[in-house]
């Protein structure tokens, strides 16, 4: 985003696969627009590479 003072985008990790979701690019294939915030994705998404659930994913720090 290139507003000032907007929040960058975050990126989640499966802690089980390690698969990355990044708000920026959403999960179209899973019906997930990109720019779609993690407090925005349905609780009832799943991990598209192991089917875990959304508590198993952990905000990565991105440097």
């Amino acid at each position: 985003m290139s507003a000032e003072g907007a929040e960058a985008w975050r990126v989640w990790e499966c802690v089980l696969c390690s698969y990355v979701y990044d708000e920026a690019l959403g999960d179209p294939d899973g019906g997930i627009s990109p720019g779609t915030r993690w407090e925005d994705v349905p609780d009832d998404w799943v991990c598209p590479e192991c089917g875990a659930r959304k508590a198993e994913f952990d905000m990565r720090v991105v440097s």
